[in-house]
């Protein structure tokens, strides 16, 4: 694939990416504010971006599963090492508590992801799928916890019956 058709495949999954993941918490707000209709329509609009994000990301390669766990350690490890603490220092620069506490929460779950990936990947290598049941994340900071909920979240100290299960 020629770079230029390349960048511009990557440029249209972030962008149908990006609206997919707002449009879904627009639908919450919508419903949470007594539009049921309306978060009807974001959340169907929602899965018509992930349909374009998926084609692009198609177009961009066929991985199997072991080569998509090595682009998610790939971005997880970039947002660890390199995003976030420059995200955190800008923001600490400007004095935004806000978003330094989200950059804050993002980096601690980043890292379990990223190790959570690597696991899965050596599980895929030698032909087995990864040994969890339940997967529990953080409504707050979106901590990642395996197989059991902690009693209180260790990045932001939700309780763990809020966490939701996968």
């Amino acid at each position: 694939m020629k770079e230029m058709t390349k960048e511009c495949l990557k440029g249209a999954l972030a962008g149908e990416s990006q609206a997919c993941v707002k449009y879904l918490i627009f639908a919450d707000k919508a419903e949470e504010e007594g539009y049921p209709k309306i978060a009807k329509l974001f959340r169907a609009i929602a899965y018509a971006e992930r349909v374009h994000a998926e084609n692009h990301l198609k177009a961009l390669n066929g991985n199997n599963t072991e080569g998509n766990l090595d682009i998610a350690i790939k971005g997880e490890t970039f947002e660890v090492e390199e995003m976030y603490p420059a995200y955190k220092a800008v923001a600490e620069l400007q004095g935004e508590k806000q978003a330094l506490r989200a950059f804050h929460y993002a980096i601690e779950a980043e890292k379990i992801h990223s190790a959570l990936f690597a696991e899965a990947k050596e599980a895929v290598k030698m032909g087995r799928d990864i040994d969890i049941e339940d997967i529990y994340i953080c409504p707050t900071c979106g901590h990642t916890a395996v197989n059991k909920a902690p009693e209180r979240c260790p990045i932001c100290g939700v309780p763990g019956d809020k966490f939701k299960r996968f």
